[in-house]
C-alpha cells in the first residue's frame, strides 16, 4: 500500500495560534507521527493582547494535561468568572454575563422563566444574584470547584486571564520537549505547485528552504500563506460591527483583585480591562470612522487604574473571516483565519476548536475536497453565531449619545439574529442552534442585561403557585448566598495555590 501519511507540518508564526497548535500536535500525534516545524521570527512582534479566555479553554489544558498551578503561576494567571458590561445598555448601568448555571431549573423548566414571571409581578432580587459566578464577582471571589454534593460550589464555571506573551512561551517549552522543532526566520518567499496551486515550500530570508506536505498559517493579521500566497479571499463584516483599530497598554495593578474581565463602553467602542497577578491589561477598541485615534489614545490612557507600564500599541484590523479557513494544504488558526474583537473572549478559542477540529479531520496527502469543505462548513457556521453574539451587544442599546451608538442600534443585523431577539421578546425562549458555542444562559444574560424584557414566559410555570416558586426562588439564592460566603477572596486563593515568582 501507498504511504499517504502526512510526513513534515510546517507551521509560520508563533505567538498563541502558532504554539497552541504546536503544542496541540505534538501531544495529539506523538513524536514519532511527522515531523514538525515551527518558523518564527524574533524582529516581527505578535499581537499578544489575548489574555482572556473563556471556560473551554479547560478542556484545551486537560488535553495537555497541564498541572493548573504551574500554568497559573507561569503565565502571571488569574481567574475569571464572567465579564462585566459597563455603559452598554445604558450610561451608567453594568450587567455581568456570568459563566456557568443560572439558578436552578424546576420540573423540566428552565429557572429564569420562574423568574421572569415573578419579575413581572414584584420587584425582586437581580438576575445575576441566582448565579454563583455573577454573587461571587460582586464579593471578588474565587474557589475551584469541589466535591460539596448538590452545592452549587460543585459546579463553578471559570477561565483565565494570563499573559498571552507569556503564554506562548510555555506552549513553546512545552512542544519543543515534545520533539517540535523551532526555525528562526522570516519567510519571504511560498513556492506553489505548478499542477494544483499546492504549497510545497517556503523560503526564509537567509536563503533556507523549508518542504512540508502540511501547512498550517499562524502568522497573523498578514496571513502569509492563506492570503499572501493562495490569494483565498476575504469577508469584510464591519457593517455589523464596525470597530477596527485598539490601542493596548499595561498598566500598574490595583486592589482589589477582580475575578471577571471589564468592558466599558466609550463614545466610539469599548474599553477591556483584563486583571493579571503582575499588572492589569488594558485596551480601547474603536471605529476609526467614529473617532480619531489620537482621541482613542487619550480616552485609554486618562481611564487607566495604575501608571501605565509601556507606550500604547496600536492594532489595526478588518473584522472579520477568510472565505475559506482551510484552502488547498493550508489551514489558517488564530487571525490569520479572521478576526472577530476581544469582545466575549473568542479569540483563543476560535484557536482551540479550529485544533480540534483539525484533529477530527486530519489529513493524508490526498488532501480530500470532501473533509476540507466539511471543515470549512463547521469553521463558518461556529464564526457566524459568534458574530451574531457580538452583534447582540452593540445593537441592542439604548445609548444614543452619540453618532456611533445611534448607528448601531439602527444598523440592519443577520435575519437569524433578528428572529432570536424576536422570539426572546415575545415569550422569554431562547434555543440554541445545532452547536453554536453560547448556550441559552449566555444569550438569557446579555439581552436581559441590554434591556430587552419579554412579554411572556413559559406557560408550564404557571402548573407552580406563586407562593411555591417564591419559596423556592428564596432557597435557591440562600444557598447561593451561604456558599459565596464560604469561599476565600480571589487575592487569598491565588497567594495559596498559584502565585507567580516575583518578575
Amino acid at each position: 500500500m501507498t504511504d499517504n501519511r502526512i510526513k513534515k507540518i510546517v507551521i509560520v508564526g508563533g505567538g498563541t495560534a502558532g504554539w497552541m497548535t504546536a503544542a496541540a500536535i505534538a501531544k495529539v500525534l506523538g513524536a514519532n507521527y511527522c515531523d514538525v516545524d515551527l518558523v518564527e521570527s524574533e524582529e516581527i512582534s505578535t499581537v499578544g493582547v489575548g489574555e482572556a479566555t473563556i471556560p473551554q479553554i479547560q478542556l484545551f489544558n486537560r488535553l495537555l494535561d497541564l498541572d493548573e498551578d504551574e500554568f497559573m503561576r507561569k503565565t502571571q494567571g488569574t481567574f475569571k468568572l464572567g465579564i462585566q458590561f459597563v455603559n452598554w445598555t445604558r450610561i451608567g448601568h453594568k450587567y455581568l454575563h456570568a459563566f456557568g448555571d443560572v439558578g436552578k431549573d424546576m420540573d423540566a423548566i428552565q429557572f429564569y422563566h420562574y423568574w421572569l414571571k415573578m419579575s413581572q409581578m414584584s420587584d425582586i432580587d437581580d438576575l445575576e444574584s441566582y448565579t454563583i459566578s455573577g454573587a461571587a464577582s460582586r464579593q471578588n471571589k474565587f474557589i475551584r470547584p469541589f466535591d460539596a454534593g448538590n452545592s452549587p460550589l460543585s459546579g463553578i464555571a471559570y477561565a483565565f486571564h494570563f499573559d498571552a506573551g507569556l503564554y506562548a512561551r510555555f506552549l513553546r517549552e512545552y512542544a519543543e520537549s515534545r520533539g517540535v522543532k523551532r526555525t528562526e526566520g522570516k519567510v519571504v518567499d511560498v513556492r506553489l505547485n505548478n499542477d494544483n496551486g499546492f504549497i510545497e515550500a517556503v523560503t526564509l530570508e537567509s536563503g533556507q528552504v523549508i518542504e512540508a506536505d502540511f501547512f498550517i498559517d499562524c502568522s497573523g493579521f498578514r496571513g502569509l500563506l492563506i492570503e499572501g500566497a493562495l490569494k483565498t479571499g476575504y469577508e469584510d463584516w464591519t457593517h455589523w460591527l464596525p470597530c477596527d483599530r485598539a490601542w493596548a497598554v499595561p498598566c500598574e495593578s490595583v486592589e482589589p483583585l477582580t475575578p471577571y474581565t471589564q468592558s466599558i463602553a466609550r463614545p466610539a467602542g469599548w474599553q477591556w480591562r483584563i486583571p493579571l497577578q503582575h499588572r492589569i491589561g488594558n485596551g480601547h477598541v474603536f471605529s476609526s470612522k467614529f473617532m480619531s485615534e489620537d482621541e482613542a489614545r487619550s480616552i485609554l490612557l486618562n481611564n487607566l487604574d495604575g501608571k501605565a507600564l509601556a507606550e500604547p500599541k496600536l492594532l489595526r484590523f478588518v473584522t472579520g473571516k477568510r472565505k475559506k479557513i482551510w484552502n488547498k494544504n493550508c489551514l489558517s488558526i488564530g487571525l490569520s483565519s479572521g478576526f472577530m474583537e476581544p469582545l466575549e473572549s473568542t479569540s483563543i478559542h476560535l484557536i482551540q476548536s479550529s485544533i480540534a477540529r483539525l484533529m477530527s479531520f486530519f489529513p493524508n496527502k490526498n488532501f480530500d475536497q470532501e473533509d476540507i469543505d466539511e471543515f470549512n462548513r463547521q469553521a463558518d457556521f461556529e464564526v457566524e453565531k459568534i458574530r451574531d453574539f457580538l452583534i447582540l451587544h452593540y445593537h441592542v442599546t439604548e445609548r444614543d449619545d452619540s453618532e456611533f451608538w445611534n448607528y448601531c442600534r439602527t444598523m440592519s443585523i443577520p435575519d437569524a439574529l433578528t428572529q432570536k431577539i424576536e422570539q426572546f421578546k415575545k415569550n422569554g425562549r431562547i434555543y440554541r442552534n445545532s452547536s453554536e458555542m453560547f448556550n441559552d444562559l449566555s444569550w438569557l444574560e446579555v439581552m436581559h442585561g441590554q434591556g430587552i424584557r419579554p412579554r411572556a414566559y413559559h406557560p408550564l410555570v404557571d402548573r407552580m403557585s406563586v407562593d411555591a416558586i417564591s419559596q423556592r426562588l428564596v432557597g435557591i439564592k440562600r444557598v447561593i448566598d451561604q456558599s459565596v460566603d464560604y469561599m476565600p477572596t480571589h487575592a487569598q486563593f491565588i497567594a495559596e495555590n498559584c502565585k507567580a515568582g516575583r518578575r
